[in-house]
């Protein structure tokens, strides 16, 4: 095609005039950019209109190519989109645009809560445009005359490419990739993100091998976005602060702060904590009732897309929500934005936060409502953060064999493969660059065979090998069972709630569901509900008519780390306290309790580290500060106890938050020998952290989630799903034969290197030892607990008490301690 010029850009312009709209400069550049040949990302601020960036591209090349001749219809774009609730959107603004230019395009959505008889159409008289996710493009990949269906494929769009590329979803897209690219090689590829500081790195990972492109830009908008943090400032601020409590104690400030806008998102950071707030607020205000709803991904599709549509037509005035509703989506009545608790990351804040004023120029408000005290100087930190734009950058999977072994399957399931020219695509992906032909051949063994370990059963000799050199699923019971397990997003099991009279409002886990007995109540999707059976993995439930309150169901793995960007602000914010610096609201707040620290202890600058060490009646209590979060802690805390017992056997009890650790012993610690025998060296730290840890036991823990992956472990069919314990005993069956009977096995190593890398975070534990050898060691041998250890306490505490025992016990603390 010619080089683009302005005149090619007429039916865009017109259509924007016709609106009052004016062209942002990056979208100018972007569209000439595609209509040049290139492909890239694009990176601009929430609100800015990215969506029209590219899809307004793809449009002006589809016009330019109709006047130079006529082509049969088929798929010419597909749209990714991390999360369900943003392809509504993004199909509205696509169609709106298609319909403007008359360009004549079907632009729909595919994804799992799209209805069977849809996707079957679908399949039969595909769309010009397709908006999807990358489970559902993997499905589409496993189907007969794929490599016909992706033919005229010209574009493929990577929406909220920094929600994907820290996950093994981005693997998955970089898989598809590579097979979309060998079926039509001039296919351009490009991303949009809004929020992330690995901005290169994440380009690199979408497009792979750069040159398989002629040309390749970074497109970035000159936008800057307004963004205000106001923080929900208690009127007394407790100087022995914990963890959780806080927030609820704030809602009669947050009630006026709702009752002055028009629509208000407020986001929380867990289901829990979404399902307990939108009950109080009802509590509190009544007439909220019928006005405000409730969104996070256990609720019932129907249920999350009536929140959605009536979240845009301005029927709701308020939704509580978790991650479900910060991606991308456009609700421009959304006037006012609440988080509550701190959300551990600058770019998830950035997120949130632009979901109010979604328009270019607007201003962004949200406010902040901390549940302790010390989050208030989060608040602080990330402010600054965000006026510096310094944001986390999202450390990408690589040699994720159990995505390799799934994806190679999903092949072999559709029209099969032949392992040469794969090998060549696959080696094309970032993931995979670095994968050799005895790891090739170990992966393709696997898939016919079941490797070394399992060859003698038939049921994991999943792909065969035809006369020619294909390698096919013919058996149809594997390809229904692999087209049923096609992802990467693991969870524990889950069992279907629905009403006895018929009705289903969601899923919840297996785990907690099991502590109930029939008749107790518990809170989900906003209603109060008795439990009145368990049957057929089905939940059964009734409206609760009595006054019993219901218990806040739980959900696992919902505490988000401190990301190591806030993590350094942190320690600067708190330096600023220390000299004086308290001009921002929420460091003259704080100040109370930082100056309880320093009379019992000391607070650390940013070139200090503060070990308190104390002795109860509980023993010996040694408390650590490195602010770095709770997965760098729980690594260090392991080490530190380690390296001590090296001196002097002795055993702790570890405590954790994301501000420190707390080692506690029934025996004196050798504290000041462990220090002056170098405690923090990064020397040998890969085999002292082995040895520190139990790696076996959180490596079997990680492998469950890898076999589900593989296909090792099948959840079931769909209302006869295995159960959780079940899945959990197959899969540590799998790791105990590798373990003993094939060391070498990819996906045994595999969930080694993950416990490393993503749950202890080595590479951050290496930097922050590095950080703490070259301070000052501020020792302090304290008579009371301090306000920074108090957390910690509390947090122990917490695994032994319930909540009512756990709020007494804290106030007796805290008396003792103000005496």
């Amino acid at each position: 095609m010619k080089s683009s010029s302005p005149k090619s850009f007429n039916p865009a312009l017109r259509w924007f005039r016709s609106l009052k709209w004016k062209p942002q400069q990056f979208q100018l550049e972007t569209w000439e950019a595609y209509l040049e040949g290139s492909s890239g990302l694009v990176n601009a601020p929430t609100g800015s209109g990215k969506t029209y960036s590219l899809g307004l591209a793809i449009m002006l090349e589809e016009l330019a190519r109709k006047k130079e001749k006529n082509e049969k219809s088929g798929l010419r774009a597909i749209w990714i989109t991390p999360i369900r609730a943003l392809s509504t959107e993004i199909e509205q603004a696509l169609n709106r645009a298609s319909t403007a230019l008359q360009l004549g395009w079907r632009i729909e959505s595919r994804t799992g809560d799209t209805p069977l008889n849809q996707r079957q159409k679908q399949r039969r008289n595909i769309p010009q445009v397709l908006i999807t996710t990358p489970e559902s493009l993997h499905l589409l990949l496993a189907s007969k005359g794929a490599d016909e269906l992706f033919s005229g494929l010209r574009c493929l769009v990577a929406d909220e490419w920094h929600e994907l590329v820290g996950s093994k979803r981005a693997v998955q897209l970089e898989l598809a990739l590579s097979k979309l690219r060998a079926i039509q090689p001039k296919l351009k590829v490009w991303g949009i993100s809004a929020t992330i500081g690995n901005m290169d790195e994440a380009m690199d990972v979408l497009l792979g091998d750069r040159k398989l492109y002629p040309d390749v830009k970074l497109i970035r908008s000159s936008i800057q976005k307004k963004l205000e943090v106001v923080s929900i400032i208690p009127d007394d601020v407790e100087q022995f602060p914990w963890a959780g409590h806080l927030g609820i104690k704030l809602l009669p400030k947050v009630l006026p702060i709702i009752n002055s806008g028009k629509t208000v998102l407020i986001f929380t950071n867990t289901r829990s904590q979404c399902e307990m707030w939108y009950q109080r607020l009802l509590d509190a205000q009544p007439e909220l009732s019928g006005i405000m709803a409730m969104h996070h991904g256990s609720i019932s599709r129907e249920l999350r897309q009536w929140v959605e549509e009536s979240l845009n037509t301005g029927k709701l005035k308020v939704v509580v929500c978790t991650s479900s509703l910060d991606l991308g989506v456009d609700f421009r009545p959304v006037e006012i934005v609440i988080q509550v608790g701190s959300p551990k990351g600058v770019a998830r804040f950035m997120q949130r936060a632009g979901r109010s004023g979604h328009a270019p120029g607007q201003v962004s408000r949200i406010y902040f409502l901390p549940t302790n005290a010390l989050e208030l100087i989060e608040a602080a930190a990330l402010r600054q953060a965000i006026n510096e734009n310094t944001l986390e950058s999202r450390l990408p999977y690589i040699r994720s064999f159990d995505v390799l072994v799934q994806y190679l399957i999903t092949l072999a399931v559709g029209d099969g493969f032949y392992p040469e020219p794969v090998y060549n695509e696959v080696r094309t992906t970032f993931s995979f660059q670095s994968i050799n032909r005895e790891e090739w051949n170990w992966v393709l063994y696997f898939i016919t065979q079941g490797g070394n370990s399992l060859g003698g059963y038939d049921e994991y000799k999943k792909v065969e090998i035809e006369e020619d050199g294909r390698y096919k699923v013919n058996d149809r019971r594997i390809a229904l069972r692999h087209r049923l397990s096609i992802g990467t997003i693991t969870s524990d099991s889950t069992l279907s709630i629905k009403y006895i009279s018929g009705g289903y409002l969601g899923h919840i886990e297996e785990w907690f569901i099991s502590r109930l007995k029939p008749g107790d109540v518990f809170w989900f999707a906003g209603r109060n509900l008795e439990l009145v059976r368990i049957k057929d993995m089905t939940v059964q439930v009734r409206n609760s008519t009595g006054s019993k309150r219901g218990v806040v169901p739980s959900w696992m793995g919902g505490r988000m780390p401190l990301s190591s960007t806030l993590s350094g602000m942190l320690r600067h914010k708190l330096n600023d306290i220390m000299e004086g610096n308290v001009l921002e609201p929420e460091l003259a707040a704080v100040k109370p309790i930082i100056d309880k620290q320093q009379s019992r202890s000391a607070v650390p600058g940013e070139n200090q580290f503060l070990i308190e060490y104390t002795t109860t009646r509980e023993g010996y209590h040694v408390f650590m500060y490195p602010f770095e979060g709770r997965f760098v802690h729980e690594g260090l805390a392991a080490l530190v106890a380690y390296r001590i017992s090296q001196i002097q056997p002795i055993s702790f009890t570890i405590a954790y938050n994301d501000y420190g650790f707390e080692l506690l012993s029934d025996t004196e610690v050798p504290l000041e020998e462990a220090l002056s025998l170098d405690l923090f060296t990064t020397e040998n730290l890969y085999n002292d952290i082995q040895a520190s840890v139990n790696s076996i036991e959180m490596a079997r823990r990680r492998f469950r989630d890898i076999a589900g992956i593989a296909g090792l472990t099948f959840k079931g069919y769909p209302g006869r799903q295995q159960k959780d314990r079940h899945l959990q005993a197959s899969s540590q069956l799998f790791f105990g034969v590798f373990a003993e009977h094939e060391p070498d096995n990819l996906l045994l190593r595999q969930s080694f290197s993950e416990v490393m890398e993503f749950q202890l975070e080595e590479t951050r534990m290496r930097e922050a030892l590095s950080r703490i050898g070259k301070q000052e060691i501020i020792l302090k041998y304290v008579e009371k607990f301090t306000p920074f250890c108090f957390p910690l306490v509390v947090d122990r505490l917490r695994e032994k008490l319930s909540s009512e025992k756990l709020e007494d016990r804290i106030k007796k603390m805290v008396l003792r301690l103000e005496k």
